[in-house]
Order: C-alpha cells, then structure tokens, then sequence
C-alpha cells in the first residue's frame, strides 16, 4: 500500500468538500482560484462538478493542467432512472450525452454515474438495475469515442429509494460484467461501501483497471443529515486504510479524492482552512 506520510501528490479534491455541488451554499470560489489553492498546497488533481463548469469546461480544464493538477473526474451525469431522473426519457439521455461532452471538453478522465432509484411503479431493485444497464450501456459507444470513463457509483443502501438502486458494489461489478465495455468502470467512495464486508473480493473481481476513482470521507456515528452530513476523514467510524487496502490491493493506483458533503460544518468554514485540513489527514489517517 502506497505511504502517503510524506507524499500527498495523490490527493485530489472533489469540490463538492467546499459546497460546490449546491447552489448557494460554501463560500463561492470560482474554479480558478479553487485550481490556485489546490495547487499552492500540493494537490495532484482536482474533480469539479457541472453546475460550476456551466459553458467554461475547455478553459477550466486548461487551467487546472496549467497549474499542475490532473482532473481525475467530472460529477456527474443526470440520475438515469426513479423519481429524480429527467423527464421525459428523452431529457435524461439529451442530459446524460451533454454531460458526456462536457467531460471531454474539461478533459476529464471520468464522469461519475449516480443511477437514479426504484423505478416508478415497479418497487423492484432487480427492474430497475436492469433498465440502468441498457441506458448505460447505450451510452457507453459516446463516451468511448469522447475519450471517458462512464464510473458507475453503488451508493449507501438509504439511497435506494430516490438516488441510486445500484447499492453494491457487488451489483455494480455485475453490470460491468454484463455491458462487457472497456468504457464502463466503477467508483468507489468511502461513504457508501465503509460497511461493506464483501467489498475487497468484489475489488478483486472488478480489478484495478476498471476502478475509475477512490472517494475519501467518513461515517459518523451520530450523523444528523444521511446526505449532507459526511465526516472529514478521522471524524467518523470507517477503517480508511483498510478500504484503501482493499481498492489498491485490486491494483487501483490512481489519485485519492477527498468528497465531504458537509452543510452544517465544512462548508461554513474557510475554504483554505477545508484544504489544509484535507491534506494533514490524508498525511496521517488515510
């Protein structure tokens, strides 16, 4: 496992850590002075989400490699399917292929799929998956020729509801298994799999070439919001070094981004404060 102690070149930031997911909340960066920041302290990547990119993706990504930075993602495509997704269908695919493009015009390695819940009407993970495969793997031949990894993510099980039926990473490497598409891969994000006792031989079915990210956060114990109550790595209850252990041990060798969705705590804090604190516990704890 790699020694991150004295090296923390493998830290990315996923800028959701300063509230840039939501409107309205953090305490506004732009993307440039973000890159800036990551990059003063030095952070190997950084992963942005669209509603900040707006019209801008080919100068931001410019920017960010300018300034030394890897941009390891994009977060994230529309849900696919169940209450949240786009409607018509038609929408949610004109939406998925938009945010295929903005990818490639960021330059952005990867783009995160969150699948969306139970399909309306159906009350069955097991349809619902089934749909999500076909979208996906429809989707997969545009985000080849764009040059991107579509990286399925199995969020928390509370989110089977609404967010996401993909739940396992279990399930999730089924339906790489399934589509079979060098473009389809998975990510892994300590919030949703901390839990997870099957996940390291999950891992090693998957392999590491198929991992397109590792998200780094925490479970509290006593959290009061399931969505945007996360920890700051330490804060919580999940055993980062050995989730770590487990996806690099399947031969994940890729940066490590830090993914905090926090409205009562990190994002009222200042961001510079956020960033040096990312980096003294990725350092010491990750």
């Amino acid at each position: 496992m790699r020694d991150f102690s004295q090296d923390h070149s493998a830290l990315a930031l996923n800028t959701a850590t300063l509230g840039h997911n939501v409107e309205g909340q953090g305490a506004g960066w732009s993307p440039e002075r973000t890159i800036d920041a990551c990059a003063e302290r030095g952070y190997g990547g950084i992963v942005f989400w669209r509603r900040e990119i707006g019209s801008r993706a080919v100068e931001i990504g410019e920017r960010a490699r300018a300034a030394g930075l890897a941009v390891p993602g994009l977060c994230r495509t529309p849900f696919l399917v169940g209450p949240l997704a786009p409607k018509p269908e038609t929408a949610m695919f004109d939406d998925l292929h938009a945010s295929i493009d903005m990818a490639a015009d960021l330059g952005a390695a990867s783009l995160t799929i969150c699948v969306g819940g139970v399909v309306e009407g159906t009350h069955s993970i097991s349809e619902s998956l089934k749909r999500v495969t076909e979208i996906v793997a429809k989707a997969a031949p545009r985000a080849d020729m764009a040059g991107v990894k579509l990286a399925l993510e199995p969020l928390h099980p509370v989110y089977g509801g609404n967010r996401s039926c993909l739940v396992t990473v279990r399930d999730a490497v089924d339906m790489v298994e399934a589509i079979d598409h060098p473009a389809i891969a998975v990510a892994i994000d300590v919030y949703h799999v901390w839990w997870d006792l099957s996940l390291a031989a999950e891992l090693r079915r998957l392999g590491g070439e198929r991992i397109a990210g590792f998200h780094l956060c925490d479970w509290l114990a006593d959290t009061s919001d399931v969505l945007l109550d996360r920890g700051m790595m330490g804060d919580g209850v999940a055993d980062l070094k050995g989730l770590r252990r487990a996806v690099e041990d399947a031969g994940y060798a890729g940066l490590c981004e830090v993914e905090v969705f926090s409205a009562g705590n990190w994002w009222k804090r200042d961001p510079a404060e956020v960033l040096d604190v990312c980096v003294e516990r990725f350092r010491t704890l990750c």
